[in-house]
Formats: C-alpha cells, sequence, structure tokens
C-alpha cells in the first residue's frame, strides 16, 4: 500500500469520526423546544428554567432554546414533530394530546378531579405514571405535569350554584364533544365558537356565558360583559412538559437523570407562578365588582356528568380502570 493511499484513509477514517462527533453534539447541545404561550407567562418561564437547570447541571454539554408563541407550528404539528424527533421539548395541552394518546383524553372528562390539589396528587402519582405510559408508547415522554388552571362557568344572568342553573344557557364552550356533552347533559345550549369571538358574542348575547380559567377570565376582560364567576373547576386540565422520546434515548443515563431532576423543578416551579397569577387575576376580577361564588357541593355536578362518561367508556372501555382511579380521589 503506498504512503499517498494510506494518508487518503487515515483523512477519510478521522473525518468520519470528527463527523460523527458533531453530529452527536448538534444533537445534544442544540434542544429545540415549543411552547405556544408569550414569553410573560408562567408556562414560558417554567420551560426557560428548566433550559437553565439542564445547561448548568451538564457544563452547557446540553443546551437549548425555547420558541415561544408557537412559531414553531400549531400544536398538533408540534406534536407530532416530537414524536418524530424534529423536535426535542415543549409543553403541550393535555386536551390536543388525547388526540394522539388515548389515556391523555382522560383528564378532557368534567369533573374528573375534584380539586387542583386532586390534580397535582392524581398526575404526580399512579394515574400519571399510567399516562406516562402511554405518551411513552407513542414516542413521548413525560418530564412533568404544569397547571393550566381551572376552568369555571362565568355568565352574564345569574350565579351558579346547580346543574339547574346552567338550563337554558347558551354557553361557548372548545370545540370538542366531551365539553358539548357537558353543557347539554345540564340542560344547557353548548355553543362551540373561536375564543377571539367570544367577547363580542357575551356582550351582544349572542351566547349567556362561557368557561376558562382565572387569568384567561381576566386578562380577555370578559368579565366587563359577563359579571357573574361560579368556580365550578369543571375542567383542570393540566399540560405536559414533554421530551422526544429519540431526543431522551439519546442522552446518558447521567444526563437523562438531570433532564428528569430539572424537568421535576420546573413543574414546581410553574405551579407556584400559576397560584400567583391567579390570585392576582381574582383579586382584580373581585375589584371590578364582579360576583364570585365558590360551589362547594359539586356532587351533583359530577352526578350530571354520568351519560358523558357513558358515551366515554363505550368508546373507550379498555380505560375503564384507570378513569376509576382518577375518580376516586
Amino acid at each position: 500500500m503506498s504512503l499517498r493511499f494510506s494518508t487518503s484513509i487515515a483523512t477519510i477514517a478521522v473525518a468520519a469520526v470528527c463527523g460523527l462527533t458533531v453530529a452527536g453534539s448538534a444533537q445534544a447541545e442544540n434542544l429545540r423546544g415549543w411552547n405556544v404561550h408569550v414569553e410573560d407567562y408562567p408556562v414560558s418561564h417554567g420551560m426557560e428554567a428548566f433550559v437553565k437547570e439542564i445547561t448548568d447541571k451538564t457544563d452547557s454539554e446540553i443546551t437549548g432554546k425555547v420558541f415561544h408563541g408557537g412559531v414553531l407550528g400549531s400544536q398538533p404539528d408540534a406534536i407530532e414533530q416530537l414524536r418524530l424527533g424534529a423536535l426535542d421539548f415543549g409543553v403541550f395541552s393535555m386536551g390536543p394530546v388525547g388526540q394522539v394518546v388515548p389515556e391523555a383524553s382522560i383528564v378532557s372528562l368534567p369533573f374528573i378531579f375534584s380539586s387542583v390539589e386532586a390534580m397535582y396528587e392524581l398526575m404526580d402519582g399512579e394515574a400519571g405514571e399510567a399516562i406516562n405510559a402511554g405518551l411513552e408508547a407513542k414516542g413521548i415522554k413525560a418530564l412533568g405535569y404544569y397547571d393550566a388552571g381551572a376552568r369555571s362557568f362565568y355568565n352574564s344572568k345569574k350565579a351558579i350554584n346547580t346543574p339547574a342553573d346552567v338550563e337554558g344557557m347558551k354557553v361557548r364552550v372548545m370545540n370538542n364533544d366531551l365539553f358539548v356533552g357537558m353543557i347539554e347533559a345540564m340542560g344547557g345550549n353548548a355553543t362551540p365558537m373561536a375564543f377571539a369571538e367570544v367577547y363580542q358574542s357575551l356582550k351582544t348575547g349572542v351566547v349567556d356565558g362561557a368557561e376558562n380559567n382565572p387569568p384567561s377570565y381576566e386578562s380577555t376582560n370578559h368579565f366587563e360583559v359577563a359579571g357573574f364567576y361560579s368556580l365550578s373547576q369543571h375542567l383542570i386540565i393540566p399540560e405536559c412538559l414533554c421530551m422526544s422520546l429519540r431526543t431522551w434515548n439519546k442522552l446518558t443515563p447521567e444526563q437523562q437523570e438531570i433532564v428528569a431532576a430539572a424537568g421535576k423543578h420546573s413543574t414546581d416551579y410553574q405551579r407556584e407562578l400559576w397560584q400567583e397569577r391567579e390570585v392576582a387575576s381574582m383579586d382584580k376580577v373581585v375589584d371590578s365588582g364582579v360576583e364570585v361564588n365558590i360551589i362547594k357541593d359539586k356532587a351533583p355536578f359530577q352526578a350530571a356528568m354520568e351519560p358523558v362518561y357513558a358515551t366515554f367508556l363505550e368508546a373507550n372501555p379498555d380505560l375503564t380502570p384507570l378513569v376509576e382511579l382518577f375518580r376516586s380521589k
């Protein structure tokens, strides 16, 4: 073998090794994160804290960037990109995740959680682990469940204390059969419409009411045209801090331990921020003169939801034990 040929082979070998090293580093160093929310929002601050801890704890072996405001695409598209590894991590509402992972759709059932505290306990425990397994089967690694608030009813007519108070009321809901069924089960008229149309529809009487969490009720000024806010907490749908399983599997065990711990710390931090934001929002709407009432006895509402649950379980009979586990708290 000539010296020239041997040198060429060595050069190619070194280049190949360098190429592999660069490729492997790029996969770890430049994690891309999807977020639908604006930068100044509890979810966004939680995600930035997640990236910072990973960067610090790995001495910048792993870094990342959060792309806020949904600039990397719609939520359903981003979930698919995550599964394929085109996105490395993100925070997603369990509502659209449920379209991909049947187990995740359980948290969209009305009154499945008795309180936000019960949601924390369930999602951080055995019930959450069952959903995590369903996520992993679809290529998604759950790192924590962020607080997205409890949705409650608001309207321009009267306080809601029992399901009978909803009867005949026109209520805007998200475009989801579960939520339409929830209003119809109480004798109301469910009206799916785009969120951007709700303020004007409340103002003109196209709808009598809607439902959302306190920061959304306050920040959209819906409280100006719907002065009754009844704290039913009928939907408590968490958001998942998730990583692509493909990205997760490329990490070393030590890196996985760091990422998992950062996910836990980020979740705790985001929940604190969310609770602070909810208090501030509630203070503002109360000061504005909104009539706020707490629905202490949710049992009649839960009983009214039995047809909704029956329809769901008829379509998903294998999820019956998991639904029962969620309802046990």
